[in-house]
C-alpha cells in the first residue's frame, strides 16, 4: 500500500520532479520487486519462525531488558540500512532528495515494524514498543540527515566476530556460523560512525574518507534477560553479562572517489559494514583494553 501511494503521489507531482526526471518504468520496477521481496520474506518468516506457534489477540510486551539492549541497537541499525537502500532505489527512479528521503524513511520503518505485527499476535512473543522506537530512530537518522545535509555524515554500522558462547546455548545463539551471525549478540558490535571532514571547512586537508566511530557491544549473554545455570539439564559455566564500549577509526566508503560505477555500487552496498581498525575498549571488569585489530 505504501509503495502504491508513492507511485500515485509521484505521478501527480511529475512537473515538480522535472529536475530529477521521474522514470516511471524504474519506479514500477521498484514497486514490483519490493512487493515480491516483502511477500517472500513474510512467507519465510511465518513458516520459519511463527508456524506452530500459538496465536492470540494482538498485544504488547516489554522486552527492554533483553540482551543488554543490543537487540534495540540491531533494530535501529537494520532500519537505518533498509532506509538507505530504499533511498538509493527511489533516487534511481528519479524522485528528488526530499521525497526520496521521506518515502524511504517510511519504507525502512514499515519493513522492520511489520515484524512487530506478527509478534503481537503470537502467544510466545508480543509487539514491543522498544523495538518500534528503535526502528523509528534508525529510519529518522537517515531521513533527517538526508533532508538537512543531503548526505550521511553519521552512519549506523555493524560488525561481527565469532565467539565461544554459542556452544553453551545453541538454540538461542545459533547452531551454525550463519545463525550465530544473526543471533549471537556476544559477537555483535553496533557503531555510530561520523565523517569528520563533513563537519570541517571544505578546504580542510583532513581525509574525507576517514571516520571516527564509537561502538557498543556485550559479552557473557547466554539467556535473554539473565543467564541460566543449566541448559537441557546440563550445567553451564557462570559468565557475567558485561557491556562494552569502543572508540576507533573507520572508513566511509562513499567518500572514496572512483569513476567505476561498479565500485560505487559496491561502496554503497558495504556502507553499513564497519571496517576493522585498532580500537580502544572500556568495560567495567577490565577498564580499558586495547585491540590491535577489532571487528
Amino acid at each position: 500500500m505504501l509503495l502504491v501511494m508513492i507511485v500515485h503521489h509521484a505521478n501527480s507531482q511529475n512537473q515538480e520532479l522535472q529536475e530529477d526526471t521521474l522514470n516511471k518504468k524504474r519506479l514500477n520496477t521498484i514497486v514490483y520487486t519490493s512487493t515480491g521481496l516483502y511477500a517472500g520474506t513474510m512467507t519465510l518468516l511465518y513458516f520459519g519462525w511463527y508456524q506452530g506457534t500459538p496465536m492470540t489477540s494482538f498485544h504488547f510486551f516489554n522486552d527492554n531488558e533483553n540482551d543488554l539492549q543490543l537487540d534495540k541497537f540491531a533494530h535501529a541499525t537494520t532500519a537505518y540500512v533498509f532506509t538507505g537502500y530504499a533511498y538509493n532505489w527511489l533516487r534511481w527512479a528519479g524522485l528528488n532528495n526530499n521525497k526520496a528521503s521521506i518515502y524511504s524513511g517510511l519504507m525502512g520503518f514499515a519493513s522492520m515494524s511489520v515484524i512487530e505485527i506478527l509478534d503481537g499476535f503470537s502467544a510466545e512473543y508480543g509487539a514491543s514498543w522498544g523495538d518500534l522506537v528503535a526502528n523509528a530512530a534508525g529510519s529518522t537518522l537517515f531521513m533527517g540527515q538526508q533532508m538537512i545535509w543531503k548526505e550521511q555524515r553519521m552512519r549506523l554500522k555493524f560488525s561481527y566476530h565469532p565467539t565461544d558462547y554459542a556452544q553453551y546455548n545453541p538454540k538461542l545463539l545459533g547452531e551454525n556460523h550463519l545463525q550465530r551471525a544473526l543471533k549471537d549478540y556476544n559477537g555483535m558490535t553496533f557503531w555510530l560512525s561520523a565523517n569528520v571532514h563533513s563537519f570541517l571547512r571544505e578546504e580542510s586537508r583532513f581525509p574525507p574518507w576517514i571516520n571516527i566511530a564509537v561502538g557498543y557491544g556485550g559479552c557473557g549473554i547466554l539467556g535473554v534477560t539473565s543467564n541460566p545455570s543449566e541448559i537441557d539439564g546440563k550445567p553451564v559455566p557462570h559468565f557475567d553479562r558485561v557491556r562494552k564500549y569502543y572508540l576507533t577509526l573507520d572508513i566511509d566508503w562513499t567518500k572514496i572517489k572512483t569513476n567505476s560505477s561498479a565500485l560505487r555500487f559496491v561502496f554503497k552496498t558495504l556502507s553499513f559494514v564497519k571496517f576493522p581498525f585498532p580500537a580502544l575498549e572500556y568495560n567495567h571488569q577490565q577498564d580499558f583494553v586495547f585491540h590491535w585489530i577489532y571487528f
